[in-house]
C-alpha cells in the first residue's frame, strides 16, 4: 500500500468533483491511501506537489484541474506552464499522473472528467501508480 496525494486546482468545482472521484476510485481500488488538497489554480499544482514531495509523506501524486480556453493568451500560459512544471518534477523522479484537462469548452471537459465516460482522473491515477511501480523496479 502506498500513500497518494491528489492535488486539485479547484477552479471548476463541478468538473473537479468528477476528476477527483475517478482518481480516488482508482487509487482506493488498488488499496492505496489517498489524501486530497486544493490549490487556487493549475499553476499552483506543481508547487504544491513539490512541497508535499519534500515532506516525504507521499509516494505518488495525481494532478487534477481543468483549464478551458478563453478569449486571451492566458490559456496557453496556464496549460503549458503547469504541464512543463509537472513534467520537470516527474523527470526528477516524482511519480505524478497529470490529470489537468486542457480543453476548448465545458462540454469537452465534462466528457473527459466524468468517470462514466473518459475518466481522465482515473487514468491519471493509473499513470501515477505505474510510475511508482517503475520507480520500485528501477530503484
Amino acid at each position: 500500500m502506498a500513500n497518494f496525494l491528489i492535488v486539485e486546482a479547484r477552479f471548476y468545482s463541478h468538473l473537479n468533483d468528477m476528476l477527483v472521484a475517478g482518481a480516488k476510485a482508482a487509487l482506493e481500488q488498488a488499496e492505496h491511501s489517498v489524501d486530497v488538497i486544493t490549490v487556487p489554480g493549475a499553476l499552483e499544482v506543481p508547487g504544491a506537489i513539490a512541497l508535499a514531495a519534500e515532506s516525504g509523506r507521499y509516494d505518488g501524486f495525481v494532478a487534477i484541474g481543468v483549464v478551458i480556453r478563453g478569449e486571451t493568451y492566458h490559456f496557453e500560459i496556464v496549460a503549458g506552464e503547469s504541464a512543463r512544471a509537472i513534467m520537470a518534477l516527474t523527470m526528477d523522479g516524482i511519480a505524478i499522473g497529470n490529470g489537468i484537462l486542457t480543453v476548448e469548452n465545458e462540454a469537452q471537459a465534462i466528457v473527459r472528467a466524468d468517470p462514466a465516460q473518459k475518466n481522465k482522473g482515473g487514468e491519471a491515477a493509473q499513470a501515477a501508480m505505474r510510475l511508482l511501480e517503475l520507480a520500485g523496479e528501477f530503484g
